[in-house]
């Protein structure tokens, strides 16, 4: 059977193109052999052959929280409803006692 080829066209930004051409060159390959290589392990993996993340994920609800308390924190010093402390024992002495 015939090794058959079929062109792929992808746009991707110049200079994405030419550090990826200059990175596949110095590694001995050429652009198809890369994506041809890359197209490969993604069939084999039966997936990306990495791991893909947002870059910046969603907060967590815990972390939204602790952020809510921490302005609610800030708002109270500054209408006198509770005392900043001055150093970390005092700090601590107060979560000791709660």
């Amino acid at each position: 059977m015939a090794n058959l080829t079929s062109a792929i066209n992808v746009n991707v930004p110049t200079d994405v193109k030419e550090e990826a051409n200059e990175l596949f060159n110095n590694l001995g390959l050429n652009m198809s052999t890369a994506i041809n290589i890359f197209l490969k392990r993604a069939i084999f993996e039966r997936g990306l052959p990495f791991e893909v993340k947002e870059v910046n994920p969603k907060p967590s609800k815990e972390l939204m929280e602790a952020l809510d308390e921490g302005e609610q924190i800030l708002k109270d010093i500054k209408n006198g409803k509770r005392k900043p402390y001055n150093n970390p024992d005092e700090l601590f002495a107060n979560l000791d006692n709660e």
